[in-house]
């Protein structure tokens, strides 16, 4: 009997040891510190949007650009994107009341005095045809 006895002392004691192992390698642990990103995200647009362009729908936005270079589709939003000579155009469309509006304009470069440069939205704009004389 004395045998045995020892042998649940043996056990009960390599419970707690173990136990008391798990609880110091639960407390030992070092938080974790957060890391700098790997790139500068650049600076946000300025606010505002083009007066004669935000609130467009799909079908007028073609009428004025005509058919953009790209398309992505995310969801229900789309962004359209027209290429220039000199810059780019992106057009952030999303649902609202059955169609797609121009919720956000920006260009690529930017505009001093909000996300759009209204040369580059200018310069995109086809030209009226000349009258013939």
């Amino acid at each position: 009997m004395g045998n045995r006895l020892n042998k649940d002392m043996l056990r009960g004691l390599v419970a707690i040891s173990i136990c008391g192992l798990l609880a110091a390698c639960a407390t030992a642990r070092k938080p974790i510190q957060p890391q700098a990103p790997l790139v500068a995200l650049p600076p946000a647009p300025p606010p505002g949007e083009p007066s004669d362009l935000a609130g467009l729908r799909s079908a007028q936005l073609q009428i004025v650009f005509g058919a953009p270079a790209f398309v992505r589709k995310d969801g229900g939003a789309e962004m359209w994107r027209y290429d220039g000579a000199a810059c780019k155009v992106f057009f952030f469309l999303y649902p609202y009341a059955g169609s797609l509006l121009v919720r956000h304009v920006e260009t690529l470069p930017r505009g001093r005095e909000m996300a759009a440069d209204q040369a580059c939205l200018d310069s995109l704009r086809p030209r009226a045809a000349a009258p013939a004389s």
